[in-house]
Parts: structure tokens; sequence; C-alpha cells
């Protein structure tokens, strides 16, 4: 008697209409809808295709008893079903599907990827590193809850992490801070510095630098030899845009090894500091011509922290430009990236609490994030001769 039971190696996870199916053997994924997913559950070698008919059947309309027989077949011929005569392959071992995991990952199949590492982490549950690539996967593929508790098993092992606790806060909808931590950022730079550049250029398409220039250049006419300021220069990458209109051109980063990728462009700034935004305009006093922040908003929450002591620190007809990321939820939202952003309404709060003059708001794609494009909000604000 045929007892059919599911390919051991094939690996299988719940999705909102059913189950998909990842066969490393022949790295084809299968989406099974809601009666083969149920199919797949009575396909467990202790039930013949005769009892599975007498179970389906009374499920389905007249006459479709046939589709259980063409499933059954299908599937056998596809590898996702052994039967007596046929025993399954050997299970992977964790470091096995780990590896897997990896390369698919890097050919662009996440989905596949993250059935992959579940099984691995299933295999070997006490490794935090497979379980924090886990939540990675189940974030980059839109399964909040998948990440959550990846992330949780990880925090357990790794509680000083500083990145997975703070991207546990939108993933538990928790109230989000004020913006996010020191230690949030400065691990994920000193990780990201080493490849920033290839990474946001080649790999993310990233263009905000050149759209704020033209917002910029846009507004400032025939000006030149300003005193420039560059918040969250990084590695400088928005700082040699706006070097020709500067007589002096400051930088400054919370990142460390990002401020050593600014300082390595001798020609570009007059001076780097290590400091966070907030804390350094605390002790600032000097005045500005042209303060420019590209794609480090995103790391606040309330703009008034940073637009406020901004307006104070720049001259009169000075201009203050900057980018976020759009959002639909006033007057801002803490997304599960773990980053900030902002409703154009709050743009203009903001910028009409601090005495600022708008002088462009403008859309525009400021980069890619897990293959889907990213629209930045691109803002020129314009401080009045006298306020």
């Amino acid at each position: 008697m045929e007892c059919p039971t599911w390919n051991r190696r094939v690996i299988v996870s719940p999705v909102e209409d059913g189950y998909v199916a990842y066969d490393p053997g022949s790295e084809l994924l299968h989406h099974l809808n809601p009666l083969a997913a149920l199919l797949s559950e009575l396909c467990d070698g202790t039930h013949s295709v005769e009892e599975i008919h007498g179970i389906v059947e009374p499920l389905l309309p007249q006459q479709s008893s046939a589709e259980i027989d063409r499933w059954i077949s299908e599937a056998r011929a596809n590898g996702l079903l052994s039967t007596n005569g046929n025993v399954a392959k050997p299970d992977l071992s964790a470091e096995e599907l780990a590896t897997m995991a990896l390369d698919l990952r890097k050919q662009g199949k996440v989905r596949a990827a993250f059935l992959c590492q579940q099984r691995a982490v299933e295999r070997d549950p006490g490794d935090a590193d497979k379980w924090c690539y886990l939540g990675d996967l189940a974030h980059i593929i839109g399964r909040r809850e998948d990440a959550r508790k990846a992330y949780e098993k990880y925090l357990e092992m790794e509680p000083d992490d500083a990145e997975v606790r703070h991207l546990l806060v939108p993933l538990r909808d928790e109230a989000p801070p004020a913006r996010v931590p020191d230690a949030c950022i400065q691990s994920l730079y000193r990780r990201f510095s080493a490849f920033y550049d290839h990474n946001m250029i080649e790999d993310l398409g990233y263009e905000g630098p050149e759209h704020l220039q033209s917002a910029v250049e846009s507004v400032l006419g025939e000006r030149s030899g300003m005193a420039v300021l560059d918040l969250g220069c990084g590695s400088g990458l928005a700082g040699v845009r706006f070097k020709p209109r500067a007589a002096s051109l400051v930088g400054i980063d919370l990142s460390p090894e990002m401020v050593e990728l600014a300082r390595g462009r001798s020609d570009v700034y007059d001076s780097v500091e290590v400091a966070e935004i907030t804390d350094w305009f605390s002790r600032n006093k000097e005045q500005f011509d042209l303060i420019v922040a590209c794609d480090c908003f995103i790391y606040f929450g309330d703009l008034s922290q940073v637009v406020l002591p901004a307006a104070k620190a720049l001259n009169p007809n000075g201009i203050f430009a900057f980018t976020v990321e759009k959002g639909k939820k006033h007057p801002f939202k803490l997304t599960d990236s773990g980053r900030y952003e902002h409703h154009p309404d709050h743009v203009k709060e903001v910028a009409a609490a601090s005495g600022l003059q708008i002088e462009r708001l403008e859309e525009a794609f400021l980069r890619m994030e897990y293959g889907e494009e990213v629209t930045g909000t691109f803002v020129v604000l314009r401080k009045p001769e006298s306020i």
C-alpha cells in the first residue's frame, strides 16, 4: 500500500494563502494553494492514497477527486514526495542550510533563503547568529512576526546588540525614541563603513546628494564663497558636491569610521568632527551660510530637534537643505527598517516654527531598499534677512 510522505529535504513554510516549499536539490520554489497545503500535511507516511481520498473528498466539490491524484502525481514527479519504495534523501545539516541561505540571498532568492535559514535554526537553535540572520531575512520579505520572534531569540543570547534592540521597537509596536540611539548608529556604521560607498552607489542606487544639490543650486543662484556645514557627512558623498560653493566646509558625523572616510577626502573638508548633531549644536558658536543634511534625519523623529538649532546657526539669507524619507503618517513614523519617515506637513510645520521660509519641497527617488524604491522629500529652507 502506497503511503506518500514529504521529502525531508524539501523545506516548507506557511504563507497567507497556503504553503511555499523549496527543494534544494532542484533549486525550485513551489507555491502550494490551500488544497495542496492540506494534502502535503496528510502526506506524512501514515496515510495511504485511498485514506487521503477519504479524508479530503468530502471537503471538495463533486467530481473534484481527480485533483488529489493529479497533485500527488505532480508532487512525486517534482521530488516533493517520497513513497514506500522511494526513500527520502538525508536531511541537510544546519551549516549546509545556513550556507545555502547565504548563497540564495546573494542570488536574490530571498524567500528561498528564508526557508533554508528557518530550517537551519531548527537544526541549531543555540546559534545566535543564525537567529539574527533569520530575523534579517524575515524582515526583508515582510514577515514581521517571524522577524520579531527571531530577533527576540537572538537578543536573549546577545543582549548588548544595540541595532537589534532598536529594530525590535517598531516590530513590537512600542513607542519610538526621540531619535535612534547613538550606540545603534555607531554599531551600524562600524560595519557599513568598510563598503559604504560601493553599497550606496552601486547596490542601492543612491541619488540623494545629486537631487539635493540640484534643489540647492536652483535657490543659490551665483552665490559662492560660503561657510558650509555638512551634518551627518558620512564618507563625504554630499560634501564633494557642495565644495565648489564653499570657502570653508565643516563635516560632523556620529561614526568615527565614517569620519575617517571623510577625512580621507583631504581636498573636500576643512575639518571633520565626530559628534552627535544635537549635542554639537548645543556647543556650536559658528554661523553658516549653507547647512546640508543628506539622508541623516532618517534617524530623528520630531524634526524640531534638528531644524530649530540649525536655524539659529544660519546667517541671514542662509540656506538649510536636507532630505527625509517621505511618510504617509503625520507627523512621522518609526518604520520596521528602524528609520523614521516624515510627512511633508510636519516639515512645513517645523519650518514655520523655526522662522524659515520654504524655497523647495520636492519628491524624488532617494535609493533602493529591499528591492523597492524609497521616495525622498528634498527640502530647501531660507532664513530671512531679518528674523
